[in-house]
């Protein structure tokens, strides 16, 4: 959409994470009752929140973001009670999966009530509602008295924040006030699950594994990877009204490009220090996203002046994805010309680590094969 909005003076406030004072969190409600924008953390990133039953202040979110109105934003709640509020239907899977994972990391899509504006659903008939369980997003919403429609704080496509600097540096100037609670603890967004599906499905992986969704829903589908790119996909995809967030092939994207390799381990770091090294002989900064597994393998390209980050071992993808976006932008704030990034094992919040990062590399995926004389590249 259009990238007009009013400048305004953007001041970032502390708040205590776990026993947000109540002077901080009447301020930031006032402004959400008033239609303005507020930046607050949840436990998966930075949300920029908006009163979600007016149409006005949704709309600000969209052109805050440089978001296209296809792409719905999910509605945030503070007790279970309050989805009769904004769903028209709340089936039985729906309550049981409310009662086992909520408040936390998990967003149910259901029918759509007639309070929320048809604006916040992309159009549709299904709304997108989840509850966090963050002090700081409970406490406001709460204090707002409203649901906050909240998509993550930063610009359209672009890594997302997981500090209130990173939300600041993305959209300083674009919202009034951001409340600094420090850190967000899970590091990636949500898991969407879709409810009005015949059979229940993951259209975005997140912070509840599918693991621990299926022991509660048996039935429910994995979700699909990201498809391969073809020319002007990502363009027909924006100008489609998408199911839930997080859908289209490029997104959660670095402003340098990112390479992704996936294959064996070792055929992986062998074909990283390779395309490490042909960079840097070239004159150009190369940034690698490592596992802690990879660091000696990797010692030729640091050597030769790579930025090596390894931020956790493979056997561990809870800190694998608390630390993805704020390693991503690290590497991206040391001016690198490229990243190169290994693939991490689909298990857990692995799945959604590697999801993010098919959809960051936009396509640009090296495939390695130990037993094949060469790698093969899709784009």
């Amino acid at each position: 959409m259009a990238d007009d909005i009013k400048a305004v003076s953007t001041e970032v406030v502390p708040v205590d994470s776990q026993r947000p004072e109540a002077a901080v969190i009447e301020r930031a409600a006032a402004l959400l009752r008033a239609g303005e924008l507020v930046v607050f953390p949840t436990e998966t990133v930075y949300g920029l929140g908006g009163d979600a039953l007016r149409e006005e202040a949704a709309r600000r979110i969209f052109a805050a973001k440089g978001r296209p109105l296809t792409d719905p934003l999910i509605v945030h709640i503070a007790q279970v009670e309050e989805l009769e509020r904004v769903a028209a239907a709340v089936p039985e899977r729906a309550r049981r999966l409310a009662e086992a994972f909520w408040p936390g990391p998990l967003t149910l899509i259901l029918p759509r009530g007639e309070q929320v504006p048809r604006l916040v659903t992309a159009g549709l008939e299904t709304v997108a509602v989840r509850m966090p369980s963050h002090p700081v997003a409970q406490a406001l919403i709460r204090a707002a008295a409203r649901p906050i429609a909240a998509p993550s704080a930063n610009r359209f496509k672009h890594v997302s924040p997981t500090t209130a600097q990173h939300a600041l540096a993305d959209l300083n100037g674009r919202v009034p006030l951001i409340l600094d609670g420090g850190p967000t603890p899970v590091g990636v967004e949500s898991t969407v699950v879709d409810l009005c599906a015949e059979v229940p499905r993951i259209l975005r992986p997140g912070g509840t594994s599918l693991e621990a969704l299926r022991q509660v829903l048996p039935e429910i589908e994995a979700p699909q990877p990201p498809r391969a790119s073809e020319p002007g996909q990502s363009e027909r995809e924006e100008g489609e009204a998408q199911r839930a967030p997080g859908q289209l092939l490029v997104h959660y994207s670095p402003t340098v490009p990112l390479c992704l390799f996936e294959g064996e381990d070792q055929a992986q770091r062998t074909a990283i220090v390779a395309e490490a090294l042909r960079h840097l002989k070239r004159g150009e900064r190369v940034g690698i996203l490592a596992a802690s597994e990879d660091v000696e393998a990797l010692r030729p390209c640091e050597e030769s002046g790579a930025l090596v980050r390894a931020p956790a071992s493979l056997e561990e993808p809870e800190q694998v994805a608390a630390a993805l976006f704020a390693t991503l932008r690290e590497l991206e704030a040391a001016a690198v010309d490229v990243i190169l990034c290994r693939s991490f094992r689909p298990v857990g919040l692995g799945l959604a680590v590697q999801d993010r990062l098919r959809r960051a590399a936009g396509g640009w995926v090296i495939r390695v094969d130990p037993s094949a004389t060469a790698a093969e590249e899709v784009r």
